[in-house]
C-alpha cells in the first residue's frame, strides 16, 4: 500500500518574511536539512522564537515524526524526531499512526533512498517532491512483525556501527602516523641543511594569467588543459577535459604554460595544495587560481611537493595567506616562504624513502577504505532482505526447524 494510504505527511515551511533570523532566547528547534541523516534526532543547532511561527507555514513537527530531506546535497536522508521541532520547506514529514512504527518506516526510507534519488528532478540538486513519497508503495506487516523486523536491524546495524568506528578511527590512525613521520622527516635538521625561500632555491614563483586574459568564449572541449586548485587531486593533477583552450589560446598564454619538473600550487582556498607536473602534464597552462613554481638544480620537485603538503607547511602557509573569507596567497608571500632543506642529494634520498613509506600505508588505507565500502553494501544488502520479506522467510524456517527437533 502506499504511505498516504495510512500516514499523514506535511513539508516544512518559511517564517515570516520579518523573522526568518534565528533569535537569540529562541526556544522553538529549528531543524537544518543537514540535520536530518541520523536515526535519533534529539537536538537542533538553531532556535526560533514563537513569533516567527505565529501567522506562518512553518509548523511543529510532533515527537516520532519520521524526516526526510527533499532537497540539494542531503536530499533521500532520513531520520527520526526525538523531540518537537520546527523546519523550512526542504524537509517533510510522516506522521505514523497505530499500524506502523516510525522505526520501521526509517530503516524502510533508509532502503529506498536510492529509489527516491533517481525519482528527483534537477541534475546538480535533487529535488524530491513530497507526492512522492506520499505514493511510495510500502510493505506493512502487522505491528509484531514489524518490531522484529526493527528489532534485528537494530542489533545488525549497532553492530556494523561499532565495526565501522573501529574502521574509521584505524583510517585515521593510519594518516595520522604518516602525517607524524613527515613532520620528523622535515624537522630534522644536520649537516648541509640551509634554511632559505622557495624563491630563492626555485626557479622562482609565477603567477597564472589573470581573468582578463582568459574569456569565456577561450574555453572548448579536448583543447589543452588548464590547471586550477579543484584540479590538483592528491598530488596528482586531474584536468577538466570540458574546459581547456586552443593551439592558439595556449600560443597567446605561452608565458604560463608549466613544464615536467615545475610545480603547480594553489594560490587561494585549501593551502599546500600541489603537485610535480610530469611529462605526462608538459604543456599545460597553469590557471588563474595557481602559482607555478619553477625547477631548479637546486630542488627536487617530489620532495618539494611532500614538504610543501606537510601539516607544518601547510599551517605556515595558512597563516601567511590573506583573505577574510577565503585564504588568498600573493605571488610575494610564495616566494619569500621560508623553508629548511638539505643538499639535493639528501632530498632525492629522503624522497625515496617518503615515496616507500608511503606505498605501505596507502596499502592498508585501501584495506581500510574497502572495509568501509563491504560494511555499507551489507547495509544495503541487510535492508533489502528486511524488506523484500527474506528476513521473515528465515525466520520462519528457523521456526519450523525448530519445532521439528
Amino acid at each position: 500500500m502506499k504511505i498516504s494510504d495510512f500516514c499523514k505527511t506535511g513539508a516544512g515551511g518559511t517564517p515570516l518574511k520579518s523573522n526568518r533570523t534565528f533569535y537569540e532566547g529562541g526556544t522553538i528547534p529549528w531543524l537544518l536539512s543537514g540535520e536530518v541523516g541520523k536515526k535519533d534526532i534529539t537536538e537542533t543547532k538553531k532556535y526560533i522564537t514563537q513569533d516567527g511561527l505565529d501567522g506562518s507555514s512553518a509548523k511543529i513537527f510532533p515527537v516520532n515524526t519520521v524526516l526526510i530531506a527533499m532537497y540539494g546535497a542531503t536530499a533521500g536522508e532520513v531520520g527520526i524526531l526525538r523531540c518537537e521541532a520546527s523546519t523550512n520547506q526542504a524537509v517533510c514529514g510522516i506522521y505514523p499512526n497505530e499500524k506502523t512504527l516510525p522505526e520501521y518506516l526509517y530503516y524502510f526510507f533508509l532502503n529506498y533512498k536510492d529509489h527516491l534519488i533517481a525519482q528527483a528532478v534537477g541534475n546538480a540538486q535533487p529535488n524530491i517532491s513530497q507526492l512522492k513519497i506520499k505514493n511510495t508503495e510500502i510493505p506493512l506487516p502487522p505491528i509484531p512483525e514489524q518490531k522484529r523486523i526493527v528489532a534485528l536491524l537494530d542489533t545488525v546495524f549497532a553492530d556494523l556501527e561499532q565495526t565501522c568506528a573501529k574502521t574509521e578511527q584505524n583510517l585515521k590512525n593510519a594518516r595520522e602516523l604518516f602525517d607524524s613521520y613527515l613532520q620528523q622527516v622535515f624537522s630534522q635538521k644536520g649537516d648541509g641543511w640551509v634554511e632559505t625561500t622557495l624563491g630563492e632555491i626555485t626557479g622562482g614563483v609565477s603567477t597564472g594569467p589573470f581573468g582578463s586574459l582568459l574569456h569565456k568564449s577561450d574555453y572548448i572541449e579536448n583543447g589543452i588543459p588548464l590547471v586550477n586548485p579543484a584540479h590538483i587531486v592528491g598530488q596528482k593533477v586531474v584536468p577538466d577535459t570540458r574546459k581547456t583552450i586552443s593551439d592558439e589560446t595556449a600560443l597567446r598564454l605561452s608565458s604560463y604554460k608549466m613544464k615536467a619538473g615545475d610545480i603547480v600550487i594553489g594560490r587561494r582556498g585549501e593551502m599546500g595544495r600541489c603537485a610535480l607536473i610530469t611529462q605526462t602534464e608538459d604543456g599545460y597552462l597553469c590557471g588563474t587560481g595557481s602559482f607555478i613554481i619553477k625547477a631548479s638544480d637546486s630542488c627536487d620537485g617530489s620532495y618539494l611537493v611532500r614538504l610543501l603538503r606537510s601539516a607544518s607547511c601547510v599551517a605556515s602557509l595558512e597563516k601567511i595567506a590573506g583573505g577574510a573569507v577565503m585564504p588568498n596567497l600573493s605571488n610575494s608571500s610564495l616566494s619569500n616562504f621560508r623553508i629548511c632543506v638539505p643538499s639535493k642529494s639528501k632530498q632525492i634520498e629522503i624522497s625515496k624513502l617518503i615515496d616507500k613509506f608511503s606505498i605501505e600505508v596507502e596499502k592498508v588505507i585501501d584495506i581500510y577504505n574497502e572495509k568501509l565500502v563491504a560494511i555499507a553494501e551489507l547495509k544495503k544488502s541487510i535492508l533489502q532482505k528486511a524488506f523484500s520479506g527474506e528476513l521473515t522467510q528465515s525466520a520462519k524456517q528457523s521456526q519450523d526447524e525448530g519445532s521439528m527437533v
